[in-house]
């Protein structure tokens, strides 16, 4: 049995795993090289809000967004429901603390572009992305 005294002397430093991935090219589909810190988390949520949640045995119920059941509905519907998803699907990564400041754009027949901003923990990273409903 360890004394409890020898416990409550030791002091604990808390260790942060690194954030080294590989770098995605999602434009021809490749990989090349690494990233790490702030890049690494703004692939994190381009492939997050790009995954379709409870689609891919691979990732766990918690990881993606739910997009598919938007189509064909009403555009203020949709743009309500999109912050909300995009709020749940972004902050199950424990980098993003917040995700704030969308703005949308309905100027496209079935097409609506958003603007928000990521809080995390290497500070603010500006997304923007088009949404088809």
């Amino acid at each position: 049995m360890i004394p409890v005294s020898f416990i409550s002397d030791v002091e604990f430093e808390e260790y942060i795993e690194p954030d080294k991935t590989y770098k995605l090219d999602h434009i021809d589909g490749t990989v090349n090289g690494y990233i790490d810190e702030k890049e690494s988390i703004k692939q994190a949520i381009y492939k997050i809000i790009n995954t379709e949640r409870y689609v891919y045995p691979i990732y766990s119920w918690d990881y993606g967004i739910e997009l598919s059941d938007l189509y064909g509905e009403d555009v203020n519907y949709v743009c309500a429901e999109l912050e909300d998803r995009i709020i749940e699907a972004l902050t199950q990564d424990e980098r993003i603390t917040e995700v704030k400041e969308f703005e949308f754009n309905t100027g496209i027949k079935g097409v609506i572009g958003i603007k928000f901003t990521a809080v995390t923990n290497l500070g603010d990273i500006d997304i923007e992305r088009e949404v088809d409903y």
